[in-house]
């Protein structure tokens, strides 16, 4: 039976909520005050710019395919932000994950030659494959809207993951700006996530595939930490 339509965006939100990704035991090693792996937050800030180039093209595509013209303007405010940080009075967002890899030492270099891990290729792909099909428009929208723009808002206790990781690894206000400009703006981008999604899904069918690609993408974000986590302790690590 098809849900009504706030009932339904009720149920996206919490399915959004069941899924949180910082219970994940990599956290725990990461925001460790006592004992600080650089190391680790690197392998960390790398697989997460991977996800960060290609965040823009998610975002170009569900603007060109959105059919409903109130959802499509903000649409148009996210990917002028994402492109040009004018609305947070910063900078393209991608070079503001840049400017945090060099807070943490490392180079442009490194950070171009580094590739996707299986389990990060996975997520890219799986949002990238609906984003760019206009029949499962409502999956993409559900899988970058609300379950990835999502993981941004992720809390311990009342602090952002970013706070605690300024505070352990020394970094400045300026370092953080990808995340501090994230935690702020996605509360919007979230609502307006759940909105469109609630609108677009007027079939049962439609309900379902949407709350199943929210469920799926918070997975895929836990495989993506699962496949780093899983690097630590592989033979060539030097962790093991």
């Amino acid at each position: 039976m098809t849900m009504e339509r706030n009932a339904f965006r009720e149920q996206l939100n919490a399915t959004l909520q069941r899924n949180l990704t910082l219970s994940h035991p990599l956290f725990p090693l990461l925001l460790d005050a006592h004992n600080p792996d650089i190391d680790l937050l690197r392998k960390v800030a790398l697989q997460g710019y991977q996800l960060t180039r290609h965040f823009l093209t998610y975002v170009e595509h569900l603007f060109f395919y959105c059919p409903l013209p109130r959802h499509k303007r903000h649409l148009l405010f996210n990917l002028f932000e994402e492109e040009t940080g004018r609305l947070s009075r910063t900078k393209n967002h991608v070079h503001l994950m840049e400017d945090f890899l060099r807070a943490l030492g490392i180079s442009d270099q490194q950070r171009d030659a580094t590739l996707a891990l299986p389990a990060t290729r996975e997520l890219i792909n799986y949002r990238l494959d609906a984003c760019t099909n206009p029949e499962r428009y409502h999956i993409g929208a559900a899988a970058v809207l609300v379950a990835s723009e999502g993981q941004n808002l992720e809390t311990l206790g009342e602090e952002a993951r970013h706070t605690i990781l300024g505070r352990v690894y020394g970094l400045q206000e300026k370092d953080l700006l990808f995340f501090s400009v994230h935690q702020k703006e996605d509360v919007a981008h979230v609502r307006q996530g759940l909105d469109l999604v609630a609108d677009l899904c007027t079939t049962e069918r439609m309900q379902s595939e949407a709350l199943e690609a929210v469920n799926h993408t918070c997975r895929l974000f836990y495989g993506m930490y699962e496949g780093i986590y899983q690097t630590l302790y592989s033979p060539e690590s030097g962790y093991a």
